[in-house]
């Protein structure tokens, strides 16, 4: 049986809305599901209330613990079933600010304790969504020397190696990057 979770973001919920599922343990533990899926874009407190409702209606008393079984909504980021609430949303408020992007960057930190990095990185060493390195080096040197590309002779700025240029800046550790979208999205790694 799924509990009907009141879900106060509603209005604002949309088919990438970031969710979990979280379900009671005696109802597990009795061979029941027994569950609700709760928005996670949502304040903290919210979410606890969601889950103390969906408690309430179990068959199995006393349904005290519970567990997420399931998220969506959250790409490759792992959400794990005992997850720290407060993190969690605070990942989804930042993948409202910021886009799905931002799971990928707390993904590539490891896990949601690492969201203050992640936030930091996305608000101050973000360098934009390009095709590939070559791409970014060639803006990056571009806007950077200008003056200096336009006095070379065309056989010399035509046999530039941007896409050299762009993973020796990765491998040697300025910069680092996350797929997502069909995109590549650079970030200093230097802040």
């Amino acid at each position: 049986m799924e509990s009907q979770c009141t879900n106060r973001t509603a209005a604002t919920k949309t088919n990438d809305t970031p969710r979990i599922y979280v379900a009671s343990l005696s109802d597990y533990n009795a061979g029941r599901l027994h569950g609700c899926w709760i928005d996670a874009n949502q304040p903290v407190e919210d979410i606890r209330e969601e889950i103390d409702r969906m408690l309430a209606q179990s068959s199995e008393p006393p349904a005290e613990e519970w567990a997420i079984h399931d998220y969506e909504n959250f790409g490759t980021l792992r959400i794990s079933e005992f997850e720290d609430l407060e993190r969690l949303a605070e990942v989804a408020r930042l993948m409202d600010e910021h886009g799905p992007l931002f799971a990928e960057l707390v993904s590539h930190f490891g896990d949601t304790s690492n969201v203050d990095e992640a936030r930091r990185y996305m608000e101050e060493a973000y360098r934009g969504a390009f095709n590939s390195l070559g791409d970014y080096a060639s803006d990056l040197i571009d806007d950077c020397y200008s003056d200096v590309l336009k006095n070379l002779p065309d056989f010399i700025r035509y046999h530039i190696d941007y896409d050299g240029i762009g993973r020796d800046m990765e491998l040697g550790g300025d910069i680092f990057t996350v797929s997502h979208d069909g995109n590549l999205h650079v970030f200093d790694a230097q802040i």
